[in-house]
């Protein structure tokens, strides 16, 4: 199979050792001579850092490449990505969306399954997890164990917050109301809400993908299929998404022209880049399973025959 054509033979790089994410945008991500190659024709805008020419990628140094709107990625590259284990995941604008996320995870489940034992303790290292969540949003441990109480807690002090956060924006603020059913019913700062919480849920969404958890284990949401993105996302609510939705809203307000939806996006996606939310993201999700040790792994089949795995 025309060896060395695709870079195939050569070794794979452990993703603890690896560097983490890359953003490209408005290009092609190809192959030639076995190496990774991002090409970026035509003038340099300001949409993009990059200057027009050909980048050689270090892929195998990388865990995930984030690509953004305007580029195209062939067949070729998907295969070396596929055999050195670099995700790809297409993005949004600023990765205000995450439009796919392959099943390319990080070559060790260590996170997964520490995110495993700590969800499947209910009675004990769940609800722990979930205080240090509302910790690292409230600034301080409360006492209580009891999920209902600690929902509570956050809720009035949310209730606050939206308040308070209008105030500074100069947003008159009637309340956090939403109608899935009828989502343009509501008001600017509702729906400004709305679309910064898309954006923040989606660079949650890379985050967790991006180490190797487990979307679906929540431990303060729990019904939604991202779960565990939203309860990530949460925690920059007061610190990304609102600030990001009043500050769209009043803009909106001031000027009617504007679209609440890409004000919302294009103000979040600002912010995700300026205060590296999601390397911020990915150092929390660590942290909150750093003490949890990981389901053990079954016994191989060598050890069950030679009695080790009794």
């Amino acid at each position: 199979m025309l060896p060395g054509r695709l870079g195939l033979e050569t070794a794979r790089i452990p993703h603890a050792d690896r560097h983490g994410l890359l953003w490209l945008s408005r290009g092609a991500l190809t192959v030639r001579d076995g190496t990774l190659r991002f090409e970026r024709d035509g003038s340099a805008d300001a949409k993009s850092p990059l200057e027009s020419g050909q980048y050689g990628i270090p892929f195998q140094t990388l865990s995930m490449i984030l690509l953004g709107p305007g580029s195209t990625v062939s067949h070729d590259a998907l295969r070396l990505m596929a055999r050195h284990g670099t995700a790809l995941v297409a993005v949004g604008e600023d990765g205000v969306r995450c439009y796919t996320a392959p099943p390319l995870m990080p070559d060790s489940s260590d996170t997964a399954r520490r995110q495993m034992r700590a969800w499947g303790d209910a009675a004990g290292s769940r609800i722990i997890i979930a205080r240090r969540m509302y910790a690292m949003r409230l600034g301080e441990l409360v006492p209580h164990t009891e999920i209902d109480i600690l929902r509570g807690i956050e809720g009035a002090r949310m209730r606050q917050t939206y308040k308070n956060l209008a105030q500074r924006y100069g947003i008159i603020w009637k309340g956090r109301r939403y109608d899935r059913k009828k989502p343009l019913a509501a008001d600017i700062p509702n729906q400004a809400i709305n679309h910064a919480s898309v954006a923040v849920t989606s660079a949650a969404v890379i985050a967790v993908t991006a180490v190797g958890a487990i979307p679906q284990l929540g431990f303060i949401h729990e019904h939604s299929g991202d779960a565990f993105a939203l309860d990530i996302a949460d925690l920059f609510r007061d610190t990304v998404l609102l600030p990001a939705a009043f500050q769209s809203a009043k803009a909106v307000m001031e000027n009617p022209k504007l679209d609440v939806e890409r004000q919302a996006r294009k103000t979040a996606g600002k912010m995700l880049q300026s205060q590296r939310v999601i390397p911020e993201m990915i150092d929390r999700i660590k942290k909150l399973f750093e003490d949890i040790a990981p389901v053990q792994e079954l016994p191989s089949r060598a050890q069950r025959e030679s009695g080790g795995g009794r």
